[in-house]
């Protein structure tokens, strides 16, 4: 089963997330994904209120960047949302633009180090364990979660160098590629997540779920505002990204899904002119065609 979703950009105003979610909800999207990119919105606030605005919809977060946040405030507001909106919240960490984290003072010696770390502690505490450890950057003191998850929600990670894919095979419940990886490249990315699970011994039967963005615009001027935001991101556009009409838009997440993602995203350019409409674009008309 492919799950398809799409992105609120928080280049959007906080203020433009309640329709834009109910709108997702009502037509029936899979998920809606929303993003914690310094310096615009919170990830946890804005998961919060798009569970709680919504009856169904799963909502993913991609990514709460670790350096910005203590692994227990992290697991208590995982664990909290996850008791109040059972199943419907799908989580995703990562290194964070180290940039980003220079400007506020978090950046790390080794973003590598730091993720491990932060990973085996958190999937630790939302399985409701009593965690004690002294890592180079994670340090926890008999720390256990009073109100814990019924059943541990995944940990994701987000990742783009080999060394951090390698990574999320051999810490993470799953892993989060961005909108820069080509299907070729998801390919390789899938054999660097069976090296890190076996390097950790984690059982070849357990299948390790992807996430994977995808450039998508539709309706006038689509392939112009593609081609700008393909610019902007100065990534190489060959084979990346997608321009055109429900038919054209399915093919290319068929593409993504054969090549092993279990969920592509579709991420609108930042001027998509009709969010709402995007939105029901991909829920009512991508959607019946990409098999289930």
């Amino acid at each position: 089963m492919t799950v398809l979703g799409a992105v609120f950009r928080p280049q959007l105003p906080p203020e433009r997330l309640r329709p834009l979610a109910q709108a997702a909800d009502a037509a029936g999207l899979d998920e809606l994904w929303l993003w914690e990119d310094c310096f615009l919105e919170s990830g946890i606030a804005t998961a919060s209120a798009a569970l709680a605005w919504t009856e169904r919809l799963r909502v993913g977060i991609g990514l709460l960047p670790v350096p910005l946040r203590n692994v227990a405030l992290t697991a208590m507001e995982v664990a909290t949302l996850d008791r109040l909106f059972p199943g419907r919240l799908v989580l995703g960490v990562g290194h964070g633009l180290q940039s980003w984290m220079g400007q506020v003072g978090a950046r790390v010696d080794s973003p590598l180090t730091l993720l491990h770390e932060y990973l085996d502690a958190l999937r630790a505490l939302l399985r409701g364990e009593r965690v004690t450890t002294r890592g180079r950057y994670v340090s926890l003191d008999d720390v256990a979660l009073d109100w814990p998850p019924t059943s541990a929600p995944p940990v994701y990670a987000g990742a783009l160098g080999p060394r951090t894919v390698q990574l999320t095979g051999e810490a993470a419940d799953g892993t989060v590629l961005d909108a820069s990886v080509s299907p070729d490249g998801l390919r390789r990315a899938r054999a660097l997540i069976a090296e890190g699970r076996a390097a950790a011994d984690r059982p070849s039967t357990e299948h390790h779920p992807v996430v994977i963005y995808l450039h998508a615009a539709t309706g006038p001027g689509a392939a112009d505002r593609l081609r700008a935001e393909l610019d902007r991101w100065g990534v190489d556009p060959t084979g990346l990204g997608v321009a055109g009409d429900a038919e054209a838009v399915a093919e290319a997440v068929q593409r993504l899904a054969d090549a092993g993602a279990d969920t592509v995203v579709l991420q609108p350019t930042a001027d998509e002119p009709d969010p709402e409409g995007f939105l029901r674009f991909t829920a009512e008309e991508v959607r019946p065609l990409v098999p289930r």
